[in-house]
């Protein structure tokens, strides 16, 4: 899942929401969000079971996540207090290529778990390529000192992409670096999914 290359704008389409933020996933969306893709007229209900998977779909598309990856978040989120479903999604908001699309320094997460990974980013000073790193209070996000990679995320911000406004991450957009000063909570997760039954799901 996190090698996805398909079309976007189907998964935007089958799953009825903008998981996809790249403009011909919404526009796909947009145009013809009321037809499923493929040779169908229209949408049949599906059953708990199938509901059930396609709102797992929606998380592992959003954060770009593996099923192995995935079970791993959810083990991880089992042995935390309070909802595990909650937990599960704040592990993802934490993620390193989230936060760098969130704070604006890239369109979709796709661009930003392939600028970790082609190591354009630092943490704490430290090239970090690795989109999945927990981000940490105190952590400083920066674009690596280069020229071309300095003018290509400042030319991102000039294209009008605004972050979120997270209240745990501040941004500085004279030196493109992001601080993160709390734990993300309940109110900052962006994706629109019924976690509680992913968590049923997943405890099958």
């Amino acid at each position: 899942m996190a090698r996805y290359t398909g079309a976007k704008g189907r998964v935007n389409r089958r799953l009825q929401a903008t998981i996809y933020e790249s403009s011909g996933a919404i526009k796909a969306l947009d145009k013809r969000g009321n037809q499923p893709p493929g040779m169908h007229t229209r949408f049949r209900r599906p059953s708990n079971y199938g509901q059930a998977l396609m709102e797992k779909q929606k998380i592992k598309h959003y954060y770009g996540l593996g099923e192995r990856q995935l079970r791993r978040y959810f083990d991880k989120a089992t042995r935390q207090k309070g909802n595990t479903g909650e937990n599960l999604l704040l592990i993802c908001e934490s993620r390193l290529d989230n936060v760098i699309r969130m704070v604006g320094l890239s369109k979709t997460r796709p661009q930003a778990r392939q600028g970790v990974a082609h190591g354009h980013f630092l943490v704490n000073g430290a090239k970090l390529d690795r989109p999945s790193y927990q981000v940490r209070i105190g952590d400083v996000i920066s674009v690596r000192p280069r020229t071309n990679l300095l003018r290509y995320y400042q030319s991102i911000r000039d294209m009008g992409v605004e972050g979120e406004g997270l209240d745990w991450v501040t941004f500085d957009s004279e030196t493109l670096s992001a601080t993160v000063q709390g734990k993300p909570a309940g109110s900052d997760i962006t994706l629109p999914v019924d976690a509680n039954v992913v968590v049923e799901f997943l405890s099958r």
